[in-house]
This record gives C-alpha cells, structure tokens and sequence, in this order.
C-alpha cells in the first residue's frame, strides 16, 4: 500500500454497513457484463463478512426494495436504468443510502453530449463532434469534421453500438446501427493516439492504464472477451504528463459530480494533447475490468477496493 492511497482503505466494520443489495443485472445492453461485475462485487462482500445479497434488478424492482430489509445498496448496474440517475432518484425517494455519483452526476456522465457540453464550457479538451438525426446530418458531419470518425449511442456504454468509420457512406451504415440501440447518436474527430484510462476512488486519483489493442478501437470485444488486449502500469508517461493527465481527470470529474467512483476514458493525440472521452460512474468490475487494475497498482486488492466504494455511501452526499 502506497503511502498517497493509504487513506482509501475502509475502517468501518463489515457489520457496521447493514444489509447491503447488490443491485446488478437490469434490462440494459449491458446485463451481461453488469451479471459478472455484480456477483464478484457480492462474493468479496460476503467473504469480507458483510451481511450481503444480490438483487438482479426486473419489473419487481420496487417491491422487493420494499420488501427486503435494505440499509444500503451497492449499484452495479452498467448502462440506462442503472447509471443514468433512474434508479439513483428511486433510492433517494426510498431513503436507501447508495454507492457511487447522485442522480444529476449519474445523469450526465451518461449522455455523452451534455458531458461534453459541460466540458466544453469549462475548457476540458472533448473531441468535436455532431449530433445525427438523418442521413443529411451525416454528410454535414463529414464535411465539417473530416475522416476518420468514431460513431457512438449518446446513452451506451461498453462500446456498445461503437464504430470506426472512414467514408460517408460508412458513417451512414454506421449511423443506422448505432441508432437501434439509442435515439440520439454521435459521431466524433477520431484522435489517432495512445488511449488511457483513469479511475477515481473516494475523491482520489488512482495511478493511469494505457491501453493498446490490436482491433481498431477499445470495442466490446477488446474490453470482455480479448486475450491480447494490453494494459500498461506506469503507464508510460513522463512524471509530468502523468501528473497533468491525474490534474486534468480530476477537473473532469469534479465538473460532472462524480462521487464514489468513476472511471474516466482519455486519449492522447501526436502533439501530446489529451482529450477527455467520457466519465463512466459504476465502471465494470469483471476479471477484464480497469477500476479493480488501478486500485492494485495503488495497493488495494479487490476486496479492498470494493469496501473503500461501499463506505464511501456513508459519508453524507454532497
């Protein structure tokens, strides 16, 4: 344990938390990985001998909140209906204390576009990028903002619905795609560089990953299922662009509310600029996830981690 992260590890005792729910599953299209990240997140609670249960979250969601003696809830969910201030807003009005970012933070991290509103208005360097609605948005996108593009669901996560195009007629296939997963796409500059990703626990900056990958972007694949996908600690940075890297993270973070956790995703571009992507507020938590990574670097095993993120919803919500 690293004397800068010493301060993250829980001193509250594991029967001082209550019962504590699992909430993980959902409707999401990201349930799958939601499913591994919750029941590794519930059996290390259960080894750490907190009183814990999972819940995988379904139309009886509301009843069984009611029904079950809850004192906290640990949300694991990944994606709508979990991470973008709905269930955040249902725990509230029930009185259940939380983990992770309240329900505004919740919400804008998850829309891409006012992440990058917020952003832009404070002077976080966000890629440019446009809103499409129709295949003449397209053509307008491409003229103004030239090729490479990346296409993304403004409300996914996971990469889902993701994709790399490099003609008009790609980012109207792409377009299309995107579309049946979410009503509101983007498309953004595509930055040719290293990509980093950085974890926030408990208001701190934990040490950065690079990442590299042989498929032409971080995709659903590369982050579940991949073997050769690479992940670097140090990260490769010289002291100083590390440290500028953390700086800019946190400004990031704090711009949105991120409380709790987080997991910010960054790349760099060839003149060393760094472009803030987006901010996820319940990162995975499965044997390919980043947040569990970066804590190990900091000298915080699993466990560990996990119980620094539940007691931080026992501190009062700012």
């Amino acid at each position: 344990m690293t004397a800068a992260y010493a301060n993250l590890v829980s001193t509250v005792a594991p029967k001082d938390f209550g019962r504590v729910a699992v909430l993980f599953g959902g409707k999401s299209a990201e349930r799958e990985v939601s499913l591994k990240s919750g029941n590794a997140v519930l059996e290390a609670l259960q080894s750490a001998g907190v009183d814990a249960f999972g819940l995988d979250v379904g139309d009886d969601l509301l009843q069984r909140l009611l029904n079950e003696k809850i004192d906290r809830a640990f949300i694991i969910l990944h994606g709508r209906g979990g991470e973008d201030g709905s269930m955040q807003g249902l725990l509230e009005c029930l009185g259940i204390p939380y983990t992770g970012s309240g329900i505004l933070a919740s919400a804008l991290a998850m829309d891409k576009l006012r992440t990058k509103q917020v952003w832009h208005s404070l002077g976080i360097p966000t890629p440019r990028h446009a809103v499409l609605g129709c295949e003449a948005d397209c053509i307008s996108a491409a003229t103004e903002l030239g090729f490479p593009l990346i296409v993304k669901p403004a409300h996914e996560g996971s990469s889902i619905g993701m994709a790399k195009v490099t003609s008009a007629s790609e980012l109207i296939d792409a377009w299309k795609a995107a579309s049946t997963y979410d009503s509101q796409v983007l498309v953004e500059q595509w930055i040719q560089g290293p990509e980093f990703t950085i974890a926030t626990l408990r208001d701190q900056v934990l040490p950065a990953i690079a990442l590299g990958t042989t498929h032409s972007f971080y995709d659903y694949d590369a982050k579940y299922v991949a073997s050769d996908t690479q992940y670097r600690i140090p990260c490769g940075l010289d002291v100083d662009k590390e440290k500028e890297l953390m700086d800019l993270t946190a400004k990031a973070c704090e711009a949105l509310g991120i409380a709790g956790w987080g997991r910010a995703d960054v790349m760099q571009d060839a003149d060393g600029q760094f472009w803030f992507l987006e901010v996820n507020t319940a990162p995975g938590m499965t044997d390919h996830s980043l947040v569990p990574m970066a804590a190990r670097a900091a000298g915080l095993d699993f466990q560990q981690l996990v119980l620094a993120i539940l007691a931080a919803s026992i501190e009062p919500r700012g």
